[in-house]
């Protein structure tokens, strides 16, 4: 794939080689300017393990050691 697409840009080698980085960085910067944006939603990095606005229960003795007496 990539040599057919060094084989469609034109100009000789140094030219192809700008073409290709210009490519490059604008591949990139779209996929972090509106891909990565659009997508970031549908991902779970955000989600916790760990559930909030739930009461704290009493510690248990497994966990604490036993119980004051």
């Amino acid at each position: 794939m990539y040599g057919a697409i060094w084989r469609r840009l034109p100009g000789p080698r140094p030219v192809k080689a700008v073409v290709a980085l210009i490519l490059v960085v604008g591949v990139v910067a779209v996929c972090f300017l509106w891909v990565f944006p659009w997508i970031a939603p549908l991902m779970p990095f955000n989600d916790n393990s760990v559930q909030t606005g739930l009461p704290i229960s009493e510690p248990t003795s497994f966990a604490m050691g036993p119980a004051p007496q």
